[in-house]
C-alpha cells in the first residue's frame, strides 16, 4: 500500500508542477501560442503581412519606430521550402510575406495594421500595381486571438470608411510556416541604395 501511495503522490506532484508551468491551465496550447507569438527577445512580438512585392513592404515596415527587425519570405502556401522561382510560378500557393518583430511598448499592433492598409491597395485581388498573381495577394497572418480580433475589426472599419470604392479583399488567416526568402531579397532596397518602395503609396 505504501508503494501505491507514494506512486500516486509522485504522479500528483508531477501534475501540479505541469499545471503550474502552464499557468494552471493543464495544457500547453496557450504556452505554445505565446512562444510562437514571441520573438524570443524580451518584450518583442511577431506580426506577419503580405501586401504585394515584399521588397517595398519590408522597407515600409522597417522604417517604423518600434519595429526591431524584418525578414522577407514566403507563407500561406502548401509546399515546403519553396524557392523564389517556384513562388513566382504561382503553383506553391505562397504569398510574398514580411515577418515583423516589434516592441509593443513603442508601437502598437493597431499601428502596424494602419501602416499595412496605407502601403497598398487592399481591394485588388491577387494584384498590386503591375505585379499580378496570387503571390502578390493581400494577407494578414495572425499569431494570436488578439491579433485576429484587431485585424478583423480594422478591416471592417476600413470597409465602412469609404476610403476605397471597392470592397477590401484582404485575407485574414492564422500564421503558418514562414520560409525565409533567399538572402539577396533581404533588405533589398537598402542593399541597392533605393529610396521609396515598389507599388506602395
Amino acid at each position: 500500500m505504501k508503494k501505491i501511495f507514494f506512486a500516486a503522490a509522485a504522479v500528483f506532484a508531477v501534475s501540479l508542477f505541469s499545471a503550474a508551468a502552464n499557468g494552471g491551465s493543464g495544457t500547453m496550447d496557450m504556452d505554445k501560442e505565446q512562444i510562437h507569438h514571441s520573438s524570443g527577445k524580451a518584450g518583442v512580438l511577431k506580426a506577419m503581412f503580405a501586401a504585394g512585392c515584399f521588397w517595398g513592404v519590408e522597407a515600409e515596415f522597417a522604417g517604423l519606430k518600434g519595429v526591431t527587425s524584418t525578414r522577407v519570405g514566403y507563407s500561406g502556401g502548401h509546399t515546403k521550402n519553396p524557392t523564389y522561382g517556384e513562388v513566382c510560378s504561382g503553383k506553391t500557393g505562397h504569398a510574398e510575406t514580411v515577418l515583423v518583430e516589434y516592441d509593443p511598448s513603442v508601437i502598437a499592433y493597431d499601428a502596424l495594421l494602419n501602416a499595412f492598409w496605407d502601403m497598398h491597395d487592399p481591394t485588388t485581388l491577387n494584384r498590386q500595381g503591375p505585379d499580378t498573381g496570387s503571390q502578390y495577394r493581400s494577407v494578414i497572418f495572425y499569431f494570436s486571438p488578439e491579433q485576429e480580433l484587431a485585424a478583423r475589426r480594422s478591416k471592417e472599419q476600413l470597409d465602412k470608411s469609404g476610403v476605397h470604392k471597392n470592397k477590401v479583399v484582404t485575407e485574414i488567416t492564422p500564421a503558418g510556416p514562414f520560409y525565409e526568402a533567399e538572402e539577396y531579397h533581404q533588405r533589398y532596397f537598402e542593399k541597392k541604395g533605393i529610396k521609396g518602395s515598389c507599388h506602395t503609396r
